[in-house]
């Protein structure tokens, strides 16, 4: 009688790497499968499912390697202990991932022999892990902020009202975490809609999104702007009117197509080094009325530009947007705190501007978001011309 064999995993997004685990736990003995319920991955790994438990385990079972395969009734990451109790293996077999001191105490206090395997693909396929793969099939948006960034806190509209302007991005390129794309944000909706948002009202989307990210409980006592949740849910070109409130009291967008293929004509992101962990961007900031103006005027003018398809004022208007932002808030550029370790050499983001802001093909930059690293997001002549003289070049897909 061959020995009964255990593994246990959400099994989410089967792929190759799930197979070849199987197969290498299956030469131990009879392969015996437990699967984590839908509820106990929405509360271990806060996000639901792709597919259903009752899915899944139909898959599972469909493997030729796999003996039988259960829902484990448990919870977090031991969930499965009522499983293995019912199967009673001889063998508990894990993948050095999901290794842990728990698990093996667990098997030695029932007799049962525990073996760690390494992650190995199959023989000509590329390795795969569930965590890749989403991120490469994950289409939730990203945004950029193009003028008025700032304006969506109340410690600035306090001084002056203004907008915000933002375009929805596609995510045909590596969303980088501290990089001015409003990740935090993004993240927070991953943990409820993993792969795509939902098909309902964008502003409403957007409103659910803010007040789910801004948890009452924060411990951080950071409110998140509403431009991030405003710019990722809302397709397009959007506009949005802050005074003195976390939510704009009015909002305009604009889904002309001219419009949104001329912007995609002339924006670009350069990738420079993310912002640092710890680094500070409001440190020795600087808010006085005249420069919240200078910030409401430059998005006005912006807004005006765009609208007309007219390049050099949109770029001066964009430049301008940019300095009042970093009058305010110096740390955009030089951001505070010095890591150990961290090469002086490396390039700084006043390097990164000095190089860029002397190409011709070059009207006007800025840093996403919060800045301190991450892009700089240029206005140029021609998008792919300028990207195919620098590779580095990033062009950018407005979402519709």
């Amino acid at each position: 009688m061959k020995p009964k064999v255990f593994v246990s995993g959400c099994y989410d997004l089967l792929h190759s790497g799930h197979v070849e685990f199987f197969r290498q736990a299956a030469q131990y003995g009879d392969l015996y499968v437990g699967i984590g319920s839908d509820e106990t991955i929405l509360h271990y790994k806060n996000h639901k499912t792709l597919y259903p438990e009752k899915e899944r385990l139909f898959m599972v079972k469909a493997i030729r390697y796999v003996k039988d395969a259960f829902i484990n009734d448990g919870d977090g990451v031991m969930d499965f202990i009522g499983t293995v109790d019912r199967v009673k293996p001889d063998i508990f077999v894990v993948n050095e991932d999901g290794a842990s001191e728990a698990k093996r105490k667990f098997c030695e206090e029932r007799g049962i022999k525990y073996v760690v395997l390494q992650r190995t693909p199959s023989e000509g396929l590329e390795a795969r892990s569930s965590t890749a793969l989403k991120q490469d099939l994950c289409q939730i948006p990203t945004r950029l902020d193009l003028a008025g960034t700032w304006i969506d806190q109340p410690y600035v509209s306090c001084f002056a009202p203004g907008w915000a302007i933002t375009i929805s991005l596609e995510p045909t390129f590596e969303v980088r975490e501290r990089c001015g794309l409003s990740t935090s944000t993004r993240n927070m909706i991953k943990r409820i809609w993993p792969m795509r948002l939902p098909d309902m009202d964008p502003e409403t989307l957007a409103k659910l999104v803010f007040c789910f990210e801004n948890d009452p409980e924060r411990s951080d006592g950071i409110i998140s702007g509403a431009q991030d949740s405003i710019g990722i849910c809302m397709p397009g070109l959007v506009r949005h009117y802050y005074d003195k409130l976390y939510w704009p009291i009015k909002i305009e967008t604009c889904q002309d197509e001219e419009i949104l293929s001329w912007l995609e004509q002339h924006l670009v992101m350069i990738p420079m080094e993310p912002r640092r962990p710890g680094c500070s961007v409001v440190e020795g900031k600087d808010i006085t009325e005249p420069k919240v103006k200078a910030l409401a005027q430059a998005a006005d003018d912006c807004w005006q530009a765009i609208m007309h398809k007219d390049l050099d004022a949109f770029a001066k208007a964009y430049k301008a947007s940019f300095n009042a932002q970093t009058s305010m808030f110096p740390g955009m550029v030089h951001p505070s705190g010095v890591i150990a370790g961290e090469d002086p050499q490396s390039p700084t983001i006043a390097d990164f501007i000095e190089r860029y802001s002397a190409i011709p093909e070059v009207l006007a930059w800025k840093m996403p978001g919060a800045g301190g690293g991450g892009y700089l997001a240029c206005v140029v002549k021609d998008a792919p011309s300028f990207c195919q003289t620098h590779p580095e070049a990033i062009p950018l897909s407005i979402r519709r």
